[in-house]
């Protein structure tokens, strides 16, 4: 994120920059458009809504998990949701049709059960099974679908020759923050497995996990990737649903230093944000952000622990190295956290949930969210 001032915002903040979504958003319209394929954007990676005509201008739909986010689409993004999740239920599947224009079902059992419903419906939802590769070379075990006794997705010996009536397409996700050579390889096992049933559907869904705005991904090896693809087997839709890459380094979480304290050499700047509430991938993946001002490790001649405003134990990360000493109000700044932050925030504590703004092309700070106390006595019920 370019240099702003972050006063302007209330802290804590997330903050996106408008001109840096822009741009990511133009590569992925600029890929979608040469290799011919549809790319939407996946909520359970960013479901910031009131930018949402911003995407307007770029891609046309959206990916649902569940009957909120397929709601969300509807009513926000301005477009039926492509919904999958790994099961329904009676209750919510009325709605999850209300709002979908294409269903996935994570088993043959779930389309069996939900399929005479769509038909009744009548709206023309188009319905399609999640398949399993058997291959993935996501290293994190959390975020590997493919793993062992995974609950995702049916594999070719659980599928008849002929499919049951009604399956126009497959899904298949098994990437995380990926590059095109690891979709490339993906592919052959695909193809290798299922492709003697692609005749019989109309739209192949690649999943997630492209992370095309990275600056070292190959973009063109993608995209003649992608034409091959479609070369071979050219009646079918191909769809791809990122979620990071469209938000990829567009904006900060902004913090402030409320406290310094140190333990047998250990010097730890306490925060007003919590990694396990505000940053929780850090320590489910687990990762270490980027600090802006701040290398990685103890090469520097002041280094601290950066540590959450919560009691978990654990909630604390580090070491960073800064070129000064820290102070008491001093703001500390995360780069690199608009994608799977704000949809995965809890409020564990009663901790002061962080403001969610932007900034925008014209240089404005906009505020979108700030969040009180009766947000969070709410969710306490």
């Amino acid at each position: 994120m370019t240099d702003k001032d972050f006063t302007l915002f209330p802290s804590p903040c997330y903050i996106m920059e408008e001109g840096l979504l822009r741009k990511n958003l133009a590569l992925i319209k600029s890929v979608a458009d040469r290799a011919g394929v549809e790319i939407i954007l996946a909520f359970k990676s960013f479901a910031m809504w009131r930018s949402f005509p911003i995407f307007r201008e770029y891609i046309n739909h959206s990916t649902a998990s569940s009957v909120y986010e397929a709601r969300l689409a509807l009513e926000e993004f301005g477009s039926k949701a492509h919904t999958y999740s790994p099961a329904y239920t009676e209750a919510e599947f009325p709605e999850i049709m209300r709002c979908s224009s294409h269903v996935t079902f994570n088993s043959l059992s779930q389309f069996h059960r939900f399929y005479p419903a769509v038909t009744a419906e009548g709206s023309g939802i188009s319905c399609g099974i999640r398949i399993n590769p058997e291959y993935s070379e996501v290293e994190t075990e959390l975020y590997n679908p493919c793993a062992p006794g995974t609950r995702f997705g049916v594999m070719t010996d659980q599928l008849p020759e002929k499919l049951p009536a009604g399956i126009e397409g497959f899904h298949c996700h098994c990437h995380c923050e990926s590059s095109s050579y690891e979709l490339e390889r993906t592919l052959e096992h695909l193809e290798g497995k299922f492709s003697r049933w692609f005749s019989q559907i109309k739209w192949l869904n690649l999943g997630g996990g492209h992370l095309m705005t990275r600056k070292d991904y190959d973009v063109e090896h993608l995209v003649r990737l992608l034409k091959g693809f479609k070369e071979r087997y050219p009646h079918l839709q191909i769809i791809l649903e990122p979620g990071s890459a469209f938000t990829w380094q567009t904006g900060v979480l902004s913090s402030e230093i409320v406290d310094i304290v140190e333990n047998r050499g250990i010097r730890t700047a306490i925060l007003n944000v919590s990694f396990t509430c505000h940053m929780p991938d850090c320590l489910e993946m687990p990762y270490q952000p980027a600090v802006r001002g701040a290398g990685m490790g103890d090469a520097g001649p002041y280094v601290y622990r950066l540590g959450g405003n919560s009691c978990l134990s654990g909630d604390y990360m580090g070491l960073w190295s800064f070129d000064h000493e820290l102070q008491i109000g001093e703001r500390i700044v995360f780069e690199d956290m608009i994608h799977y932050t704000t949809v995965k925030t809890n409020m564990f504590n009663g901790i002061h949930h962080p403001a969610i703004a932007m900034w925008t092309k014209e240089g404005k700070s906009e505020v979108f969210k700030q969040f009180s106390y009766e947000d969070y006595r709410e969710r306490m019920s």
